[in-house]
């Protein structure tokens, strides 16, 4: 029966997740890349997804841009492909101004942590620029089960690179509040881990990402 007047119980589960992580046979997690654009977070964790995944292990990503074909739709997308009148567009629509971020941020820090829950290594890539927002991810998580990962490559690296073309956008003023250009980045202070990006391929900084589980034993249980 649905709550009402915010009458709202929480329902532990009768599976705990000892026995979700025996029946999975890895630890759920939630591994957390941060870093700018075209530093290559989505392709790092899709390796890895696609690594660990040939290991036998239950995992999934949740890519930043694929989040907002869904979940995060912005308003415009809201009105003409759900049928969303105007007000309710502006109140649930998902943009990239600073609060906006702090939400779509926050939604799938939610949705990561129902994942990691069932058992599963949830890895997210999401430039999340501010640290504020990827704390609080980390705080509705049990100790150990939030790893955040910085992908580090220098900015001149990543608009080298700019496979999207948004870097060059950015600096001819047709993007605005664009992370790195005009808006900020926060990196993290204390990562799990930090890649580099500058000077390492894909596959190796995978590896790495792979290593630090296997050593922190998320990956045999």
């Amino acid at each position: 029966m649905a709550s009402e007047g915010g009458n709202i119980t929480w329902h532990e589960h009768k599976v705990s997740n000892a026995d979700r992580v025996k029946a999975m046979g890895n630890k759920g997690a939630v591994i957390w890349f941060t870093g700018l654009s075209g530093s290559g977070k989505s392709t790092v964790a899709n390796t890895v997804d696609h690594k660990l995944h040939a290991l036998g292990k239950k995992t999934y990503v949740l890519d930043g841009d694929n989040i907002r074909f869904g979940l995060n739709k912005d308003k415009k997308s809201l009105i003409e492909k759900c049928g969303y009148t105007e007000a309710a567009a502006q109140r649930f629509g998902v943009g990239f101004s600073a609060e906006d971020r702090m939400e779509n941020i926050r939604r799938i820090g939610e949705v990561a942590k129902l994942f990691s829950d069932a058992g599963i290594i949830t890895l997210t890539a999401f430039i999340s620029p501010y640290r504020i927002d990827r704390d609080a991810v980390r705080a509705i998580l049990q100790p150990g089960e939030f790893i955040e990962v910085l992908v580090d490559a220098d900015l001149a690296v990543c608009e080298k690179r700019d496979p999207k073309g948004l870097y060059k956008k950015a600096r001819a003023g047709e993007l605005k509040g664009f992370t790195g250009i005009d808006a900020p980045y926060e990196a993290p202070e204390k990562p799990e881990l930090v890649l580099d990006s500058n000077n390492k391929g894909i596959d190796e900084l995978a590896d790495d990402v792979i290593a630090y589980l296997t050593k922190n034993g998320y990956l045999s249980v």
